[in-house]
């Protein structure tokens, strides 16, 4: 019997080698996302993450109240004629959606109050089994200018396996580490992508809806693994594809405006990917800070495989993708690995670690505080 399940397995590995070799892997596929899908093997993604047009139904330029213009989404791809209209394109790059994924696979579709409820009722007629819808709170949105309504200040993701049985993957215990030992919640506070991030060409913004790299980096982390395919069928400036090179994830995109392939290809080409050490995620194991070591590390403002130390230098540890850290055998949080180290009770790990920032050993929570100055403005 072990045999005959030896050669089965063998079998069904084979067989997902001769499809992972038909993908395109790390290449962007032009035109039409529904026809550029339809190139792609049936069951051959392990996820994919869409930021579909919004279809934003807006009547006019937008100005702030000194008159100067805001740079919003005016372009051709977020027109639809109705309702209808975008209904139909939404269930056409769904079914390929549908198609593409593999049984144990999973789809992350981001948007708006004027499309995500239109969206999620299409998905749940299509069979797919929404797991959660998250809130990205904006910490900076931009204001309503025109002060007819509230201010929008977030957008909603939904995350959805293929069915109500159907297996899917999520990396509990990176979440947590991420969120200094407490469970990541579905509300997640995340700046709009801005500074040095947001890509411009001629001081304006290569693309109206970039998203931050630390939205993706979170997504990707929560729900892939090393090496697991990410396919982005509204791949615009390549945010999916940065931070999937981060990670260590193969990649796919689809993008018909030759400007933002062109700026993706850059980008992507730029980016660097983490340490093998560092792509090491914790698989499995009293007042919240005001922000987490993970969000620091999401942020890009502490690298993973960086080093970290006490200040008399006696202990040292990496810091890891999730914003674990790991001493020797030791892996966990910052302040549960400075506590085993020494021994102790408790450790503030904000304090007790340092590392070398602009030519000089500071603590952590240096770090953290410019970081929370950069989230308030």
């Amino acid at each position: 019997m072990g045999q005959v399940l030896t050669k089965a397995r063998a079998r069904v590995r084979a067989s997902e080698d001769q499809v992972r070799a038909k993908l395109p892997l790390g290449q962007i596929l032009a035109g039409d996302c529904v026809e550029a899908m339809r190139s792609l093997p049936d069951a051959s993604v392990d996820l994919i993450f869409a930021d579909p047009p919004y279809n934003l139904q807006l009547g006019g330029d937008l100005n702030r109240p000194d008159g100067s213009h805001v740079d919003a989404v005016t372009n051709d791809w977020d027109h639809f004629d109705s309702f209808a209209a975008y209904d139909a394109f939404t269930r056409a790059w769904l079914a390929e959606a549908r198609r593409v994924l593999r049984p144990d696979g999973a789809i992350w579709v981001i948007g708006s109050y004027h499309n995500i409820f239109r969206v999620g009722a299409m998905m749940q007629d299509m069979g797919f089994w929404l797991l959660n819808d998250i809130v990205w709170r904006k910490s900076n949105p931009m204001p309503n200018f025109r002060g007819t309504r509230f201010t929008n200040a977030h957008e909603t993701l939904i995350w959805a396996s293929m069915g109500e049985k159907a297996k899917y993957h999520f990396n509990y215990r990176a979440m947590k580490t991420l969120n200094d030992e407490l469970q990541m919640r579905s509300d997640w506070v995340i700046p709009i992508c801005a500074g040095q991030e947001r890509l411009k060409k001629a001081g304006h913004k290569v693309h109206p809806t970039q998203k931050p790299e630390a939205l993706l980096y979170r997504v990707m982390l929560a729900t892939t693994e090393k090496g697991d395919v990410v396919l982005d069928p509204f791949f615009g400036t390549g945010t999916t594809g940065a931070v999937a090179k981060r990670l260590g994830r193969e990649w796919i995109g689809c993008e018909r405006e030759d400007i933002y392939r062109e700026a993706a290809r850059e980008r992507i080409e730029m980016a660097l990917p983490l340490d093998e050490s560092a792509l090491t995620t914790m698989q499995s194991r009293k007042e919240a800070p005001r922000v987490a070591f993970g969000a620091l590390v999401e942020a890009g403002w502490i690298a993973p495989g960086t080093e970290i130390f006490d200040k008399k230098r006696r202990f040292s540890a990496v810091v890891r993708a999730d914003g674990s850290v790991e001493a020797g055998k030791e892996t966990g949080s910052i302040h549960h690995v400075g506590k085993v180290l020494q021994n102790a009770p408790s450790c503030n790990g904000w304090t007790f670690w340092h590392l070398q920032h602009e030519g000089s050993a500071k603590p952590l929570d240096a770090l953290r505080q410019l970081f929370l100055l950069t989230v308030e403005d």
